[in-house]
C-alpha cells in the first residue's frame, strides 16, 4: 500500500514538473520583442520594487510583469515569538485564510456528523485528530509556496528571500538568513508587508502564550485552550477548536466583533455559548505563568492570571492564544531614511491611488487604514499596477467590500452596519428590514438552544430610494451569499431591486428577496413556514 502511494506522488509530481518545464520552454521560445515593453526614464536596477510576498503584493508585482516591467518581490518571514516560521505567500496563506477556513471546515464535519443521524445515517463521531489535520493543512500550504516559486519564475519577476529596508526613497538593503547583504535600486516602491499579531504587555505573554501565527502549525494537541481577545481571529479560533472538542474559553475586554454589526456580533456570542464556548466577559489577563513545559508531543501546563468583575483570579490551561490585534510591520523598514510618514499605529496614511507622502512610494492591504481583507489586497496590488504600468484610471472600493467571519456560526456582510449607517446619514434616514431565518438542511434537527439564531438584515437609506446600504446575515455558507449579493450594492440597488429578485428555492439566499419586516414596526421576526 505504501508502495502504491509513493507511485501515485510520483506520478503528480512528475506530471507537473513535465507541465511546468513545457510552459517554461514556451514562454523561453517567444521573441523579446513580442513580449510587453515600457519606456524606461531611469537606471535602476528594477522598475517596481514590491516588499512583502503576500497576497497583495505578488499580485502587484505579476500584474506589473504582465504590462511590461521589470520587478522584484522581497518577501521575509521573522520567526514568530515561538520560532514559527513560513514560506512565500503572506499570512493568508500560511497563517491565516486558508488554515483557518480548513480548520473551520473540519468543525463544521464534525457537526455534520451529528446531523447526519437525524438524515439516517448510521454515523458516530468519534475523537478528533488533531496531528492528522494539521499535517494535511501544512502539506498543501508547502505545495502553495513552492507553486508561488515557479509562477513568479515563470512571469518574469525576480524573487528575494530577504528583509529589506530603505536606505533612500530608490534604495533597499536586503539580508537574507546566513546574514548576506544585497543592495538593490528601483524606480518606484509598492509596501506590502501586512502585519503580525500583538502581544499585550503582561509578563510571560510572549514567552509562553501563542498567537493565529502558531496555532495553525502547532506540533501537539492544544488541549484546554484560552483565546484572549474578542476579535475575529480569536472568536473564529475559539470556535474550529471547540468544534473539534477542544475544551475552550475565551477572555473578552468588553464588546465582540468591534467594528462589525452590533445585533450580529452578539448572536455570534450567544450561538458560540450555546455550543460549548465559555466566554470570561469582562477579563484581563495579568500573568502567564509555566507550571509545566511542553514536550515535542504534548502541551504546556500554564496558570493564567486573571481580572473578571473587578476581582483577580486564576485558572490552568494547556494553551493560551492572543487575539488581540495586529501592528503593521512599517516601522520594521527604516521609514525614516526616507521621511516616510505613518501613524502610531503603523497604519499608513495614502492619497485614492495608494500613494504615500513619498512620491515614488505606495502602500497597499493591511498597512492601510482599510478592511485587512485579502481580496481587498489582491485587487488593489492589481489596480495599482494597472494604473502604474498600463494607463488604467480604476480606483479601488475600499465601502462595498463583501466579508465572512467563519464562527461556527458564519457571518457574512458588506456594506455599512445599522450603527455606522445611521452615524453617517442620521437615525430618520435610516430603516431596517431584518428576519429570522431556518435553512432548510437543519429543519430535521432535533430542537435545541442553538435554534434562532439563522438571522439576515438590510440596513436602507430612506432619503435614496431605500438604497441599500449594508447586507448581514448569520447563517451557512455566508461567504458564498454575501459575495453574490456584494454586486448589488456596488451597483447601487435598493430594496425594490431586491424585492423584484425571485429567490431560488429552497436556499438561505432567498431570505433577502422576501424580507419585509423593519426593526421599527417592532413586529415579531420569528420564522415562517414556506
Amino acid at each position: 500500500m505504501i508502495a502504491i502511494r509513493v507511485y501515485r506522488a510520483t506520478l503528480k509530481t512528475v506530471s507537473y514538473l513535465s507541465i511546468t518545464a513545457k510552459v517554461r520552454r514556451f514562454y523561453s521560445a517567444v521573441p523579446a520583442d513580442d513580449m510587453p515593453q515600457i519606456e524606461r526614464s531611469h537606471d535602476y536596477n528594477f522598475d517596481l520594487a514590491v516588499l512583502g510576498g503576500g497576497s497583495g503584493g505578488l499580485a502587484c508585482a505579476k500584474e506589473a510583469a504582465k504590462h511590461g516591467a521589470k520587478v522584484v518581490v522581497f518577501d521575509f518571514v521573522q520567526p514568530t515569538a515561538q520560532k514559527t516560521t513560513w514560506g512565500i505567500g503572506g499570512t493568508c496563506l500560511n497563517v491565516g485564510c486558508i488554515p483557518k477556513k480548513l480548520m473551520h471546515t473540519a468543525s463544521i464535519y464534525g457537526e455534520l456528523m451529528e446531523d447526519a443521524q437525524n438524515y439516517g445515517w448510521d454515523v458516530t463521531r468519534n475523537s478528533h485528530d488533531w496531528g492528522k489535520m494539521v499535517g494535511n493543512i501544512q502539506n498543501h500550504i508547502k505545495g502553495q509556496n513552492w507553486k508561488i516559486r515557479v509562477d513568479l519564475r515563470e512571469k518574469n519577476v525576480t524573487y528575494y528571500n530577504e528583509y529589506a529596508t530603505f536606505v533612500d526613497k530608490h534604495t533597499v538593503k536586503s539580508v537574507n538568513k546566513r546574514g548576506a547583504e544585497r543592495t538593490v535600486t528601483a524606480d518606484k516602491f509598492v509596501l506590502a508587508m501586512g502585519g503580525r499579531p500583538n502581544y499585550p504587555d503582561v509578563p510571560g505573554a510572549s514567552d509562553f502564550a501563542i498567537t493565529s501565527d502558531d496555532i495553525f502549525s502547532l506540533k501537539y494537541h492544544p488541549g484546554k485552550t484560552l483565546c484572549v481577545g474578542a476579535s475575529y481571529i480569536s472568536l473564529e479560533c475559539a470556535g474550529f477548536l471547540n468544534g473539534i472538542g477542544v475544551d475552550t474559553t475565551v477572555l473578552v475586554r468588553s464588546i465582540l466583533l468591534r467594528g462589525f454589526d452590533s445585533d450580529c456580533s452578539e448572536k455570534i456570542g450567544g450561538y458560540m455559548e450555546q455550543s460549548g464556548v465559555k466566554f470570561i466577559r469582562p477579563g484581563l489577563p495579568k500573568k502567564i505563568e509555566c507550571i509545566k513545559e511542553a514536550t515535542a508531543d504534548t502541551a504546556p501546563e500554564l496558570r493564567v492570571t486573571y481580572t473578571h468583575n473587578g476581582e483577580e483570579k486564576s485558572d490552568i490551561y494547556n494553551t493560551v492564544l492572543f487575539a488581540i490585534g495586529r501592528k503593521p510591520l512599517t516601522d520594521k523598514i527604516n521609514p525614516e531614511s526616507i521621511g516616510l510618514k505613518y501613524d502610531p499605529n503603523g497604519k499608513i496614511p495614502v492619497n485614492e491611488e495608494e500613494l504615500t507622502n513619498v512620491d515614488n512610494v505606495y502602500a497597499i492591504g493591511d498597512l492601510l487604514n482599510a478592511p485587512e481583507l485579502t481580496p481587498l489586497a489582491i485587487q488593489s496590488g492589481r489596480l495599482l499596477a494597472k494604473r502604474l504600468y498600463a494607463g488604467s484610471k480604476i480606483l479601488t472600493d475600499y465601502v462595498n467590500v463583501p466579508t465572512t467571519v467563519f464562527t461556527p456560526l458564519e457571518y457574512g456582510s458588506v456594506g455599512l452596519s445599522e450603527d455606522q449607517a445611521i452615524a453617517k446619514y442620521g437615525e430618520d434616514n435610516i430603516e431596517v428590514y431584518h428576519t429570522l431565518h431556518t435553512p432548510t438542511e437543519q429543519v430535521v434537527r432535533e430542537p435545541s438552544e442553538l435554534d434562532g439564531y439563522n438571522y439576515a438584515k438590510l440596513v436602507v437609506n430612506i432619503a435614496d430610494n431605500e438604497r441599500i446600504l449594508g447586507l448581514h446575515y448569520l447563517g451557512p455558507n455566508a461567504g458564498e451569499i454575501t459575495g453574490g449579493f456584494g454586486l448589488g450594492l456596488i451597483m447601487g440597488a435598493t430594496k425594490t431591486d431586491f424585492d423584484r429578485l425571485v429567490g431560488i428555492h429552497p436556499t438561505c439566499s432567498e431570505v433577502f428577496t422576501t424580507m419585509n419586516i423593519t426593526k421599527r414596526s417592532g413586529n415579531s421576526i420569528d420564522v415562517e413556514d414556506c
